[in-house]
């Protein structure tokens, strides 16, 4: 297999677990084989460079998770490796050999690199920290180089070629974590009520879109459907906007590829976010034509306000019922409304029954969506 064909599958499979953290491992193991390495190392955290709180760690061995060795490393090693702080003030995107990272004494004493790394298989491996969306940190590091040669110039290439799709997966990622719609299938993404989906065919025509989008659409501030086709308001964001879409498309002989944009509005609001990633084949199919293309709409910084008030008066829920409603649908857990409240948690949930048996719901999905459509109405 070339180095082409290589990079090509590992784009693939980078755009399917995207939506899907369980197909990360087989991504991570396409990685390992086609940049000859023992294993890889994906990290995502946030806070300041000095002082920066893990939020996922993933330690892959030609695809085999290894969470023991993931719980020694942040346990014994990680609190006492001199490279820790010397990483985190490296400049973004910028690719550097472990080994440069300790002094030539280190090299020699520290138990990080000599005990640490040895047995993981890292003396010899590669690290680069990538600037996160939201101040975040995406930290990709690999094992040592499988081929007696060391480090050649074309795993150097393919390496730096994937850095900024690793980065376009964090993004996907984080926006989908945010929404609480992360390993959501194609379906049941059009459920979700805190970002924008919308299905592209592949003429990068609209086919579907959640109810969040289709306000968005409908409000027209930024971002618009124009017979068909999404159109921004602002020159510069369309051009950049039918770069992203073409660019997602199989309309030509260059692989497919995810971006992301800031889309502005007309408004004194904030801008959107939206990231366009292609979809393959195999996914979900409507009707004639295939969805080609998803698009995510994202409001940095939104913070929804639900008036418990039209919520009861729309609805017919009792003061209680419709406060606990309203605060489920501005994003709170059970938990979070139980503590705001001064509840139990069980209380919040005999409540959320309650709720979901005089609207004839199923669940807490449906009911945020009907409590959002109130509130849009407003």
């Amino acid at each position: 297999m070339s180095d082409q064909d290589a990079f090509e599958r590992i784009l693939a499979s980078l755009h399917e677990a995207m939506l899907d953290d369980t197909l990360w491992p087989a991504t991570s193991a396409l990685i390992d084989a086609a940049c000859g390495t023992v294993g890889n190392a994906l990290l995502f955290g946030e806070g300041p460079k000095n002082d920066v709180r893990a939020t996922f760690v993933g330690l892959y061995y030609r695809g085999e998770r290894r969470e023991d060795l993931e719980r020694e490393w942040l346990t014994v090693y990680h609190p006492i490796d001199e490279s820790v702080p010397r990483f985190r003030q490296l400049p973004d995107s910028r690719l550097v050999h472990t080994p440069e990272l300790y002094t030539a004494e280190e090299l020699k004493t520290s138990p990080a690199y000599n005990e640490g790394l040895h047995r993981f298989g890292g003396q010899d491996g590669l690290r680069v920290r990538l600037d996160g969306p939201d101040g975040s940190h995406i930290s990709w590091v690999t094992g040592d180089p499988i081929g007696a040669r060391g480090w050649e110039a074309p795993q150097l290439a393919l390496f730096k070629a994937l850095l900024p799709h690793i980065r376009q997966f964090a993004r996907i990622r984080q926006a989908l974590t945010k929404a609480q719609a992360l390993g959501a299938s194609m379906t049941t993404l059009l459920d979700t009520p805190w970002i924008g989906v919308i299905y592209l065919d592949g003429h990068g025509r609209i086919m579907e879109t959640n109810d969040r989008a289709r306000h968005i659409l409908q409000q027209g501030d930024g971002v618009s459907d124009r017979d068909g086709v999404l159109a921004a308001r602002m020159p510069a964001d369309q051009a950049r906007l039918e770069q992203l879409v073409s660019e997602a498309l199989p309309t030509s002989s260059t692989p497919v590829v995810s971006g992301s944009m800031i889309l502005h509005r007309v408004s004194a609001l904030p801008p959107f976010v939206v990231h366009v990633k292609p979809v393959s084949i195999r996914q979900l199919v409507f009707g004639a034509r295939r969805v080609a293309a998803l698009i995510l709409i994202t409001e940095p910084g939104q913070v929804f306000r639900i008036d418990p008030a039209v919520v009861a008066a729309t609805l017919g829920l009792t003061p209680m019922e419709s406060q606990i409603a309203a605060l489920l649908a501005e994003g709170r857990t059970v938990r979070e409304i139980a503590g705001a409240l001064e509840y139990t948690e069980r209380s919040v949930r005999w409540y959320l029954h309650q709720i979901y048996h005089k609207q004839g719901l199923a669940g807490q999905v449906d009911l945020v969506r009907l409590v959002l459509s109130v509130a849009m109405l407003v």
